[in-house]
């Protein structure tokens, strides 16, 4: 049996530097390498290979090098960005996808492919959507996903490649700052708070959307990694779930460590991208077959992103 070697593709994206860290710790660091289009600024401990995922032979060539067993397949463009440049954003998403799939059909790898509440739209239920359901989503980003988990699925089905992936929430993190997302307001406002500035919120205060903490993001991505495949039910994308929140309740639990902070609410073109998700999901599909179970709840996770931020802009740890 090979000995475990991870790739992770999209390192330097928010869930992939913390991603990067976690399963350095895990493995060590000669058993991970990053890859991204450009050398991070702070590298991790990882091995790191400039890679774009369009180039199919650059990406073999890695995997065949340091014989590769695992790949995390995190890069993609994501639906605020994907909206403004919607034919880039497809090529990036699916044929990135496509070039990893084959390479782990020709390698025997097992991939993880990262999914998102996107996936859903307008006419899906609002209110703890269900695991399957209708999947009409509204921006390129969703469409590239619903996609994207059709492909794995027939890849498993017909070739078996050992597929696996969750439907990400917004996810919330001290780790980097989000990379053009709709949920990304969850991560500015804490910024904007620990450095006592005045935030403006491109969502309307009563938005309610699913989020969750990194630390929870990372342990569902390695547990449906460790899981046995036969429990490994869904080979499309499992739906994933922690809390459900508004921008205003997030103001709440974050003025309650700063008093004086101040926001308001100017809806831009993001909106209507936040108004086609649910506002809550049914995960009960993974925490029956895997074990999910998250961990941090809206006062936790306030309370650890101002102590990592405050380290990070005062050099102090949180009152």
């Amino acid at each position: 049996m090979k000995t475990k070697t991870i790739l992770v593709i999209g390192a330097n994206g928010q869930i992939g530097t913390a991603l990067t860290e976690k399963l350095v710790s895990l493995h060590g660091s000669e058993r991970v390498v990053a890859s991204d289009l450009h050398t991070p600024q702070s590298p991790s401990a990882a091995i790191f290979e400039v890679l774009n995922v369009l180039e199919a032979e650059k990406l073999n060539e890695i995997i065949a090098q340091y014989q590769i067993t695992e790949v995390y397949h995190l890069a993609a463009i994501l639906s605020a960005k994907g909206e403004q440049h919607p034919q880039w954003a497809w090529e990036i998403n699916m044929t990135g996808l496509f070039n990893v799939l084959e390479a782990a059909r020709t390698h025997h790898l097992k991939v993880f492919f990262p999914s998102s509440i996107a996936s859903f739209g307008l006419h899906a239920a609002p209110e703890n959507t269900p695991q399957h359901g209708p999947l009409e989503p509204s921006t390129v980003y969703g469409i590239s996903k619903v996609a994207g988990e059709l492909w794995g699925q027939y890849y498993f089905q017909r070739y078996g490649v050992d597929i696996r992936s969750v439907r990400y929430p917004g996810i919330i993190s001290h780790q980097s700052m989000p990379g053009g997302g709709t949920t990304d307001y969850a991560v500015e406002i804490f910024h904007k708070a620990v450095q006592h500035q005045h935030f403006t919120c491109f969502l309307h205060e009563n938005t309610r959307l699913p989020m969750m903490y990194m630390d929870d993001a990372l342990n569902a991505t390695i547990n449906i990694m460790n899981a046995p495949s036969a429990d490994i039910r869904i080979r499309t994308s499992y739906n994933l779930a922690a809390i459900s929140f508004t921008p205003a309740e997030l103001f709440e639990a974050i003025q309650r460590h700063y008093p004086d902070f101040s926001i308001d609410y100017h809806p831009d073109f993001r909106q209507a991208i936040a108004d086609s998700w649910p506002k809550s999901i049914d995960d009960t599909s993974a925490r029956v077959d895997w074990g999910w179970k998250p961990s941090f709840d809206l006062e936790a996770i306030t309370a650890d992103m101002i102590a990592n931020l405050k380290l990070k802009y005062e050099g102090s740890t949180a009152n």
